[in-house]
């Protein structure tokens, strides 16, 4: 059961990875005169699926890291910074915009945090290839020679 946990725990680390760039992309297009639809579909994706996706991480760490609590509250550091980005949201143009700008600021720690919680749910799950080398059988062949 915990590798079922942790499976939908990296998915939805990485999803929140690959979707802040798409994010980055359509608040540029928007900015770059897509018009609204490019605003309407940035706020979407970032409230209804990236938010929840953060829940969804802090949730599935209970069954991924049973009882540890420590990497349990990373992932809730996740959710919390991406509830902290939301309502950095600007309102109207009458708000603080130096303020606001946190907002994308921020993405970049939502979507670095996530890959850190992406990476070690990976290396739990026994994703990562092998290294070549580096063990201590090679360790002679690195030694300079006499």
């Amino acid at each position: 059961m915990r590798r079922l946990f942790l499976w939908l725990n990296f998915v939805l680390a990485s999803l929140i990875v690959v979707l802040v760039f798409l994010q980055t992309y359509l608040i540029t297009a928007y900015i770059a005169g897509a018009g609204e639809d490019a605003l309407d579909a940035h706020g979407f994706v970032g409230f209804a699926i990236i938010h929840a996706a953060e829940l969804f991480v802090f949730l599935t760490a209970f069954g991924a890291w049973p009882r540890a609590w420590k990497w349990i509250s990373f992932t809730f550091f996740l959710f919390a910074l991406g509830t902290v980005q939301i309502f950095l949201v600007p309102v109207d143009e009458r708000t603080n915009g130096w303020l606001h700008g946190l907002h994308g600021l921020l993405a970049l720690f939502v979507a670095l945090t996530a890959a850190v919680i992406a990476h070690r749910g990976m290396r739990d799950l026994g994703l990562r290839r092998a290294s070549r080398g580096g063990g201590p059988e090679d360790a002679a062949s690195t030694q300079p020679l006499p």
